[in-house]
């Protein structure tokens, strides 16, 4: 290592480069415009997948644009663009929506793939540090990334380009993600081998309330003795069961509210004539995510769900259980 470079010159080098490249996007969000909204709209519109294209530096940039989108809910697929020009291009069709990525907006590799886009006639952005370039001429959008400089001290490396244009492809599939109400548990769907995908693999049967836990009566039960186990256990309702143990009905606190203001003395009346008959159930080994989606698709709309396996009642599972399971510490 030559001996005249000191580590505090290597240190407020460091903090140059950073410094450069903060302020490159600073000026990107400054001028952030309608250019913007109208390429989100368009995205957010398209009825086939976003491709990204772009060759070097630019298709780094490119591929993780192309991930970003992905993984928050919008199809999205890289391109490179010399394979495409080789075959590739038959993985685009006219419903795509196609993005280009080029700091200098005459890339070769890319401007060749634009006489079979125009003839797919997909729409076509472009991601570039120069507006008057040819792949700008020819995009329906333009969104430019002129930095005022490059980080490097020859100022020649991608580098506050680049950095710029990673920030302004997050900043549009955030927006993107924003606009398509994109939630953490749609998150969840779409990462399984993460800590919050891990989360939709409980199943029903380790949430459940069984055993001295599940409230459970009998059809000739008599309402206020039903209405006693339903305070005990605290689920906001019980299960009404034969004699095999066979589900025969559920009582719920919306049940219980209508059948007392309908009936007269209702307290001495049986839970077979509260009950709704036949209600909604799943089994111990589906998913919570499966009971989550059972309970919000029912048109009373229920928050618990009786747990069958082979005929009989094994337990009752509450939304709270689920939620608490789905949305518990990350």
């Amino acid at each position: 290592m030559p001996e005249q470079i000191k580590a505090e010159s290597l240190l407020a080098r460091g903090r140059e480069a950073l410094a450069v490249e903060a302020a490159a996007i600073e000026d990107l969000r400054l001028h952030l415009d309608e250019t913007f909204v109208k390429v989100a709209l368009a995205i957010l519109d398209c009825r086939g997948k976003v491709i990204v294209t772009g060759m070097g530096k630019s298709g780094h940039i490119g591929r993780k644009f192309a991930a970003t989108l992905s993984s928050l809910g919008t199809p999205a697929f890289y391109l490179h663009p010399g394979e495409g020009a080789h075959g590739d291009l038959g993985m685009v069709t006219a419903e795509d929506f196609v993005f280009a990525l080029s700091n200098s907006g005459e890339s070769r590799d890319v401007l060749a793939l634009l006489p079979t886009l125009k003839i797919l006639g997909c729409r076509l952005a472009a991601m570039v540090g120069n507006a008057d370039s040819t792949l700008a001429r020819q995009s329906d959008f333009v969104l430019t990334v002129d930095v005022r400089r490059e980080a490097d001290h020859l100022n020649l490396a991608p580098t506050a380009s680049t950095v710029a244009m990673s920030a302004l492809g997050d900043a549009l599939a955030v927006a993107v993600a924003e606009g398509r109400r994109f939630s953490a548990d749609d998150f969840a769907l779409l990462h399984p081998g993460g800590a919050l995908g891990q989360r939709l693999l409980h199943t029903v049967g380790g949430l459940m309330h069984s055993g001295a836990a599940n409230p459970v009566i009998r059809a000739e039960t008599l309402l206020r003795e039903a209405i006693a186990v339903m305070s005990e256990k605290g689920l906001g309702a019980v299960s009404v069961v034969d004699a095999g143990n066979r589900l025969a009905g559920l009582i719920t606190d919306g049940d219980l509210r209508r059948f007392l203001a309908k009936c007269e003395h209702p307290l001495d009346r049986t839970a077979s004539e509260a009950m709704t008959p036949d209600p909604g159930t799943i089994g111990p080994e589906a998913l919570a995510a499966e009971a989550l989606h059972v309970m919000e698709n029912t048109a009373s709309g229920v928050t618990v769900l009786p747990v069958v396996a082979d005929g009989l009642l094994v337990g009752l599972i509450h939304l709270h259980d689920i939620l608490r399971a789905l949305t518990g510490p990350r």
